[in-house]
């Protein structure tokens, strides 16, 4: 992710105003690639845990069904994203992803030092814990696709060893486990992210209170927020 010295997370529609005082956080075609890629990633998941533990695939059995599955579901891990980008608002969020600035920072900070105070944690549309996790998974995704294409076609790489590629992909296949069980965790804890990502529609209480530099940004220009940090 590219650093900066402020914010200039883009402005558009994403924040328009609805008569029930809400705001417009997610568009359809977001919270479809969203949708998708989680269904994806728990189809990996879940015939990976069948393929791995002696016990699941005794239940389940029809191990090569598993495994076609598994391979098929993590070659489509990237169609939804790529599909998204025809999507003028995903572009824009994934630029925002893409930038730490100052203030996330200090959001970090804050969640160090566990302040929970109004103010404390400033955070854009998306906060820097997500703008890691965003970053981290799509990484570890490349990763595993990587691994796995060495493993199914093995000699595609002769100075790469399977064995490499396997342990690489089993250990990166754990960590994944942990990070998304830890987003879900978090996604339940917080109702109104839910909704947002449900419905396309967060309240405005919420978001003033979550991700303030959001709509200011939107309110008022990416100007008026870049020269609130110099």
């Amino acid at each position: 992710m590219r650093s900066t010295a402020g914010s200039t997370e883009p402005t558009g529609t994403a924040t328009r105003p609805d008569p029930a005082g809400t705001v417009r956080r997610f568009s359809t075609a977001e919270r479809w690639v969203h949708r998708t890629t989680g269904w994806l990633m728990l189809v990996c998941l879940v015939t990976a845990a069948c393929l791995y533990f002696g016990p699941l695939a005794q239940l389940v059995g029809r191990r090569h069904v598993m495994v076609f599955v598994h391979e098929w579901s993590g070659i489509l891990l990237p169609v939804p994203v790529l599909l998204g980008l025809f999507s003028a608002a995903f572009r824009a969020d994934l630029r925002r992803l893409n930038r730490f600035a100052v203030y996330d920072r200090q959001w970090l900070r804050a969640v160090r030092r566990r302040r929970t105070s109004p103010g404390a944690r400033p955070a854009g549309k998306f906060n820097a814990g997500q703008k890691i996790y965003a970053g981290w998974i799509a990484g570890a995704v490349l990763v595993m696709m990587f691994t796995g294409l060495l493993m199914w076609f093995m000699g595609l790489l002769p100075f790469i060893s399977r064995t490499s590629a396997i342990f690489v992909h089993d250990l990166l296949a754990w960590a994944i486990t942990f990070v998304v069980l830890g987003h879900m965790r978090k996604a339940f804890e917080d109702p109104e992210a839910r909704l947002g990502m449900r419905t396309g529609y967060v309240s405005r209480s919420w978001a003033e209170r979550e991700h303030s530099r959001w709509l200011r940004t939107d309110r008022d220009g990416s100007v008026a927020e870049r020269t609130h940090e110099e």
